[in-house]
């Protein structure tokens, strides 16, 4: 199991320099069944990101552009009639694929982010009074740019919280740049990627996160972090239950790539930080804490029982 992940995060590695774990994030965020939030600035390698795991792990993929005009007909589907059958057809949308990359999501509108809502949560999409499941495994990756940048729109709490993970990937150091720099072309790299795990393998991983070993002590550990969020009056608003269940996740999918069976407060506090920074408003500002930041201080606040 751990080989297999090394090889994943090795082959994406060598198009994304130097940010082993956030692919290591990455691939946590999959395996827990949730979806990932990058947030960062343009040009940093967000959305070759996404094309290189979904690439990697062998599974369809599909990028919806998020623009100001998009509807959500055009994340979804719609119906469009056949004069030889004499009805309705339905056309899916990119929304029906294994890996979804909603490039720049916040640059539409809310009601077109909000088509990814139900999807997100439930797998499944309720159009024209029908439902329809989605692809397993089903894995969104947004980009957002920061929300200083002109033509933005903030993503709710409510959308913001669907996502089990943000993470950033920052400027490279000096030796990836040089390296880059120096290198292939990315496009070029991209092409050549050959799938390192089966669909049926990664469904059986994502199984066997589930089973992962969370001790009595560990789910203390979890309680008293949300806990100190919500008496503290250093946030806005605490930890909502569904985050507590994303630390859960997270974490056992953290110690399986790590091999173990049991989780152990180490991956609860690997994990910590692109769990809870889009969740966290500090009081008086309007923007989120930072992830890095706040879970510091909830590590050097909370003690382990």
């Amino acid at each position: 199991m751990t080989s297999q992940i090394d090889i994943i995060v090795a082959q994406v590695g060598g198009i994304i320099l130097g940010k082993e774990r956030q692919i290591r994030l990455a691939l946590a965020c999959l395996l827990a069944r949730g979806h990932l939030l990058i947030e960062d600035i343009p040009g940093v390698g967000k959305t070759t990101l996404a094309h290189a795991l979904a690439a990697s792990l062998g599974l369809g993929f599909q990028r919806i552009q998020f623009t100001s005009d998009l509807l959500p007909a055009d994340i979804l589907g719609v119906s469009v009639y056949n004069r030889e059958s004499g009805g309705f057809q339905f056309h899916p949308g990119p929304i029906f694929s294994q890996v979804v990359l909603a490039d720049e999501v916040n640059r539409a509108t809310p009601k077109a982010q909000s088509a990814l809502l139900e999807a997100m949560e439930e797998h499944q999409v309720t159009t024209e009074g029908e439902t329809r499941r989605l692809p397993q495994p089903f894995f969104v990756i947004a980009t957002q740019n920061p929300s200083h940048l002109v033509g933005t729109f903030p993503l709710p709490e409510s959308q913001l919280d669907r996502f089990l993970m943000r993470i950033q990937l920052g400027y490279p150091d000096n030796e990836a740049e040089r390296a880059l720099l120096q290198g292939q072309d990315r496009r070029d790299l991209l092409e050549q990627i050959q799938p390192c795990l089966d669909v049926k393998v990664l469904v059986e991983l994502q199984q066997r996160t589930q089973q992962i070993h969370t001790s009595s002590a560990l789910l203390d550990y979890v309680q008293a972090l949300v806990n100190h969020t919500r008496r503290s009056a250093d946030y806005v608003n605490g930890l909502s239950p569904r985050a507590a269940l994303a630390l859960l996740r997270a974490s056992r999918a953290w110690a399986l790539m790590d091999g173990r069976g049991h989780v152990v407060p180490e991956d609860l506090q690997a994990i910590l930080p692109g769990v809870v920074g889009h969740r966290l408003a500090a009081t008086g500002e309007v923007s989120r804490a930072d992830g890095a930041d706040v879970a510091e201080d909830l590590i050097r606040q909370v003690e382990i029982p």
